[in-house]
């Protein structure tokens, strides 16, 4: 299962990873919307674990 975390606290997102990689999960990282857009439009994700607060930045 591929999982996509956007965050843009970096110990967040890291700490998140290390969960994720321990259950054997592929993990995409990224810090912001527009590198997670890249992922989303070239990796086949299964889930996305978002930072509310960065999309919302994104489109207003």
């Amino acid at each position: 299962m591929n999982i996509l975390i956007l965050d843009d606290e970096k110990e967040i997102a890291d700490l998140v990873e290390l969960y994720l990689k321990n259950e054997n999960y592929n993990i995409y990282k990224c810090y912001e919307a527009n590198q997670a857009i890249d992922y989303i439009n070239t990796q086949k994700i299964d889930l996305a674990i978002l930072d509310v607060m960065i999309v919302r930045k994104r489109w207003v």
